[in-house]
This record gives structure tokens, C-alpha cells and sequence, in this order.
């Protein structure tokens, strides 16, 4: 085979491969567009286990359909649902053995089984491949100040801190209204939340700011966010008033709350927490894409 032959080969074939890899794009382009959900992305989506009023695996279904990322608020026992479907736990919850939203790490006695609890589903999410596990301040009480609250906080949170960075973990705390959901809860105001997580220190503890939470307490939610962006590590929706369809029959307008989020370069999960009222899909498919900023 001569110089010629190589070059008149070349010549004869570079055509075809051309064809070959335009066929493939053309293919590519031909593909279907997803017919609902998240087709812009800028903003990472989650369902929320407790509050969709179906099944889990149902759930985990239309989120694939959407295109959300995973789901919140997820026992480790169903871990290998989420797998099956591809999904990510997105916060792992911390609520057993009578720690929880009400009672928890504000008060010291609660400290040690607190702590048992926060390590095993830090081992529990690493091991699966996930990284945010919930906690919460737990409510007021007589004789308990705000302040010595925060303090006991951030007593607990420093014995674990550097445990969870070592497993590339991130503890969130969520704020909550103590107006109408959660009476007594001292999580309740974004200063406090943002005052634990600067005594705290650590890149490994963020504040969970559920949005329809804020409104109910502050309002003032799009400069909050800008303000303090960076001390939090999740987003949760919800129409207000009423906990339901983020529709236009509430008050709080997402598509610039979701755009407030993406401009400060937020790489974490929006939690779509709201009741469906009506057909539940509907409702899922509408909140989604009005969130996809």
C-alpha cells in the first residue's frame, strides 16, 4: 500500500465517519423531551416522603419522571427503594427513641442519645452514598432561655461536627413556625439559626430553611436568602397559608424565590415539602416546574 492509497482511503472514509457521528447528534436531538418536570435545572429538586400522601415507591416513580434528584426525609430501612430508582436520599432523617422535632439537642440531658442517633445515620448515609442527615433545636420551655438553647446547640454539635466532615457529611438544622405548626419550637427565626451556625463554626452544620416556615414567622424570605445564603445548606416549599399546592391561590410567588436561590450559586436540594391538595401528580408536576429556574 502506497502514500496514495493511504490518502485516497482517508479521502473515501472521511465522509462516512462524518455521516456516522451526524447520525448519532441527529439521533441525540430526535430523542423525547421530558413532558413534565425540571428542564431548565439550574436548581437540584426532591420530593418529600412524609407528605406526598402515596406510596414511597409511587413517589420515587414520578420523581424519575420529573427528573428530581431524590427524595427527603427517608428512613435508611428504605435506602434500596431509593437505589432501585436511582434517587438520593436528600436528608436523612434523625427522629427516633423520643428525639425529635419537640424534644432534642437544646436541652443537655438529651445530648448522649442525641449524638448515638446523629452517628449511626452518619455511618448509615456514607456508606449509602448520601450526605445530609435533619436535626432539630427542640421546643421552649420554663427556665430554658433562647440563648442558653443556642448554647446547648452548639455544646452538641461541636462533639460531632469533625465526625461528619470526615464522612463528608452535612447536619442540618431545620427552621420550623412555632405560630402555628410547631408551638413552642426554638428554631422558629432565621438570626437564631444563623447565630448557632456561627458559634458552631463548621462547614459540616448548615440551617434547613423551610420557606414556608419563614413566611409565616419573618416574610422577608428573598433578602434573607441573599443575606444569608451561605449559612444554608437546603430549601423546603409550601404554599402559605395552608401547607398545599404551590398554586396561585397562595401567597408566596417561587419563581423569583427560586431564581433569589440559583443567583447565589446554590449546589444543594430544594424539598418540595407541601401537602398535594387534589390530584397529587398535578400538584407535584405544577410545584416542580414552578420551581425550575
Amino acid at each position: 500500500m502506497t502514500p496514495n492509497d493511504l490518502s485516497r482511503r482517508s479521502l473515501l472514509t472521511a465522509p462516512l465517519a462524518l455521516a456516522v457521528v451526524g447520525s448519532a447528534i441527529a439521533r441525540q436531538d430526535d430523542e423525547p423531551a421530558r413532558e413534565h418536570g425540571i428542564k431548565k435545572g439550574r436548581l437540584k429538586q426532591a420530593g418529600v416522603g412524609w407528605c406526598y400522601g402515596g406510596p414511597l415507591e409511587e413517589l420515587c416513580q414520578l420523581c424519575v419522571e420529573l427528573g428530581l434528584s431524590g427524595i427527603d426525609v427517608v428512613h435508611p430501612r428504605d435506602f434500596p427503594l431509593l437505589k432501585k430508582y436511582g434517587l438520593v436520599s436528600t436528608m436523612t432523617p434523625s427522629m427516633e427513641r423520643g428525639i425529635g422535632i419537640g424534644n432534642s439537642i437544646n436541652k443537655k440531658e438529651n445530648h448522649e442519645i442525641a449524638l448515638e442517633i446523629l452517628k449511626q445515620r452518619i455511618d448509615q448515609n456514607a456508606e449509602a452514598g448520601f450526605e445530609n442527615v435533619i436535626i432539630f433545636s427542640g421546643n421552649r420551655q420554663a427556665g430554658l432561655s433562647d440563648k442558653e438553647g443556642l448554647e446547648n446547640c452548639a455544646e452538641a454539635l461541636g462533639q460531632i461536627t469533625d465526625y461528619a466532615a470526615e464522612k463528608g457529611q452535612t447536619i442540618q438544622m431545620e427552621l420550623l413556625n412555632s405560630k402555628r405548626d410547631h408551638r413552642g419550637y426554638m428554631c422558629d427565626r432565621s438570626t437564631w439559626g444563623v447565630d448557632l451556625v456561627q458559634k458552631v463554626g463548621s462547614d459540616s452544620f448548615k440551617i434547613l430553611y423551610d420557606i414556608y416556615h419563614a413566611q409565616i414567622m419573618e416574610g422577608d424570605i428573598i433578602a434573607t436568602i441573599q443575606e444569608h445564603h451561605e449559612h444554608f445548606g437546603h430549601y423546603h416549599t409550601a404554599g402559605v397559608p395552608g401547607r398545599s399546592n404551590i398554586d396561585e391561590t397562595q401567597e408566596l410567588y417561587y419563581p423569583a424565590i427560586m431564581e433569589a436561590i440559583a443567583a447565589t450559586g446554590f449546589k444543594g436540594y430544594v424539598g418540595q415539602e407541601f401537602r398535594p391538595r387534589g390530584d397529587r401528580r398535578k400538584a407535584m408536576i405544577h410545584a416542580v416546574e414552578t420551581c425550575d429556574v
